[in-house]
């Protein structure tokens, strides 16, 4: 498995980070549906042996169930992968998440996450959403003072715009900024991605599967067998037509250029984020570890100019 430096830290992130979103098990409004815990640490482990040296997880993923599965999983691995996770979404009693990153939250998750994660310390500490944006300098700031408390080693953001990361900065150093990207969401193309260079900030991008979407397994009888809890059967437009249509005609485009290789949809849409040098990783979703043994091939392909056109010309 490659690695490549996050940012300016001495954090080195093997190309393919394990996602632990589905981990944290359905009933609540983004969940992916029911998830087996003990199948969730297999994956876990399974990663880990495979190379993988990073897991993302996040609070509210399951109101901290993912986070607390993760620490389970710690304790079952001969080497401890870098660990991120994230503060910023809360979430009221009908388990519906809001945005908070007033210091004394900020502080309470981390130390939330600390416990259940059962570790001393997070390596990278993300702002999950900079939501609201008023209150972006001070979570931030608070942030920066669990880097001195020694609670946090790291810490970067996710979702933010070059104008908000710009405000930020002078705050303290950025190590990392996770967005969404894949083939159908591109929007960090246009100025992240350089800016993120010209900064030294490490790019972690998420969902370059597209939830499931730019996989061999996408058709039209799966998204229909998705569980009524997964919020991708009714919460995303991706999975509902007219983009269902569009998206179906664009996985089997890319089949042939995935089989030709003798790889996977899913490893083609994987290395197709790699490609770009500012990428540092892409974090990569899984429930179980068949996916991951198939994913972690991504890895090691660079892909060749002439796959890189052939993906363009279905995209244009």
């Amino acid at each position: 498995m490659q690695t490549r430096q996050l940012g300016k830290t001495d954090l080195h992130f093997s190309v393919i980070g394990l996602g632990a979103w589905a981990m944290g098990g359905g009933g609540w409004k983004f969940g992916w549906g029911e998830q087996d815990d003990d199948e969730s640490i297999r994956t876990m482990q399974r990663a880990v042996e495979l190379g993988v040296n990073w897991i993302d997880t996040a609070p509210v993923y399951g109101m901290g169930h993912s986070e607390e599965v993760l620490g389970r999983a710690l304790k079952g691995m001969s080497k401890r992968p870098i660990i991120a996770t994230k503060c910023g979404r809360r979430w009221d009693e009908t388990r519906m998440p809001f945005g908070r990153i007033k210091r004394e939250s900020v502080l309470q998750e981390i130390d939330d996450s600390l416990r259940r994660l059962d570790v001393d310390c997070i390596d990278l500490y993300q702002m999950h959403w900079p939501q609201p944006d008023e209150d972006i300098e001070e979570g931030f700031g608070a942030m920066a003072d669990a880097v001195k408390a020694g609670k946090v080693r790291h810490i970067g953001v996710c979702n933010f715009s070059v104008a908000q990361l710009k405000r930020i900065l002078p705050i303290h150093p950025v190590a990392s900024l996770q967005p969404p990207y894949s083939m159908l969401v591109r929007g960090v193309e246009a100025d992240l991605l350089s800016f993120c260079a010209e900064n030294g900030i490490g790019v972690v991008c998420y969902s370059p599967m597209q939830k499931g979407i730019l996989t061999d397994k996408f058709t039209r009888e799966w998204v229909a067998s998705l569980a009524q809890d997964d919020h991708r059967s009714s919460a995303d437009a991706r999975f509902q037509e007219p983009e269902l249509s569009k998206n179906l005609a664009l996985v089997e485009g890319l089949k042939p250029i995935a089989h030709a290789a003798g790889r996977s949809v899913a490893q083609l849409a994987i290395a197709w984020t790699l490609r770009r040098s500012e990428v540092t990783s892409a974090i990569v979703g899984a429930r179980r570890p068949s996916q991951i043994e198939e994913t972690v091939g991504a890895g090691d392909w660079s892909l060749s100019a002439d796959e890189i056109r052939a993906v363009d010309l279905l995209l244009a």
